[in-house]
């Protein structure tokens, strides 16, 4: 199967490459020209449970070059979708498929209004990834699982060949009958630890270390999953201490969430996709959400000094 990873970010590598070291044809996609010159120059470097190795890849900034696929995973940052895609139809062939694996809810939305709903499929990854340095990062795959799935529920043929791929390279996948409701268990997952760990600034071990802290996302997740029932999403999750525990399990106590790592870079989050979706939702069905609205003021606030200190470093 051809591949294209657009977004080849830490979470794009680690799926990029346990599919190439299966044999896929995989394209790492990524802005960034020195991230794609280190990875086209050395391979990509992967540190995992295994030890540390290097991957040849195929890595490109220009869609162009890597042409028509038969699968597009869309992995770049959530406000970042409608561009992304638009400068990308070179990947597109007429059979070409895009499975959105992001954080949060609404970008299958985008993709569809782009590219067509007939080709849009969705999905959750569980796997997990942090960026070392350019061509360089540390993989989450092993014991991690990736949920894919039609819009419309229905288990398809093409939707079954995506999973056996996945499952025969490692990245064990299922298939899901009920993909809303399992986009809102991820979101669960997201809910529970993003905000709270780039608030803080704590690791995955530190978070986990803090009784306060769990409270706090217990009470978050709490409140997403009332607002997802009165939505009328079914969900797995029962209970908001089954979030938190699958949010760490298999990862370093080092590894940090995507949202802190976005910060540390000094980029905006998808805080409006994860916490503020479960705002804009608990809105619209009258359902309060005064943890999840604190927290994305937060990290909002945080943005703004971020984003203030770079304009008076650029303009000093």
């Amino acid at each position: 199967m051809k591949i294209a990873i657009l977004g080849a970010g830490a979470l794009g590598c680690a799926v990029g490459a346990t599919l190439t070291e299966a044999g896929q044809e995989v394209w790492l996609l990524n802005r960034s020209a020195t991230h794609v010159e280190a990875m086209r120059r050395d391979g990509l470097r992967v540190d995992d449970a295994n030890g540390s190795r290097r991957v040849m890849v195929r890595a490109t900034t220009d869609a162009a070059e890597a042409g028509a696929m038969d699968l597009v995973v869309v992995l770049v940052k959530s406000f970042h979708t409608d561009a992304a895609i638009r400068g990308a139809l070179e990947l597109l062939g007429p059979e070409t498929l895009v499975l959105s694996l992001q954080n949060g809810l609404g970008h299958e939305d985008v993709l569809a209004e782009i590219v067509g709903h007939e080709r849009v499929l969705a999905g959750k990854t569980y796997v997990g990834g942090v960026m070392r340095n350019p061509g360089h990062i540390e993989s989450g795959v092993a014991g991690k699982t990736t949920y894919i799935g039609e819009l419309d529920g229905r288990l398809t043929p093409r939707v079954m060949a995506i999973a056996e791929t996945f499952n025969t390279a490692g990245l064990a996948t299922t298939v899901s009958d009920n993909i809303v409701g399992t986009m809102w268990d991820k979101l669960l997952v997201n809910v529970a630890t993003g905000a709270l760990t780039s608030v803080t600034g704590l690791t995955y071990g530190q978070l986990y270390d803090e009784p306060l802290l769990k409270t706090t996302a217990l009470a978050a997740v709490a409140e997403a999953m009332a607002v997802a029932r009165a939505a009328g999403v079914k969900l797995a999750t029962t209970h908001p201490e089954q979030a938190w525990t699958l949010a760490g399990e298999g990862l370093s106590p080092a590894f940090k969430t995507s949202m802190l790592q976005s910060l540390e870079k000094g980029s905006v989050t998808e805080i409006d996709f994860i916490n503020g979706a479960v705002v804009r939702w608990g809105q619209r069905h009258g359902v309060p959400t005064p943890v999840n609205t604190t927290l994305v003021a937060c990290i909002k606030g945080i943005e703004r000094a971020m984003t203030d200190r770079q304009h008076k470093e650029t303009t000093a």
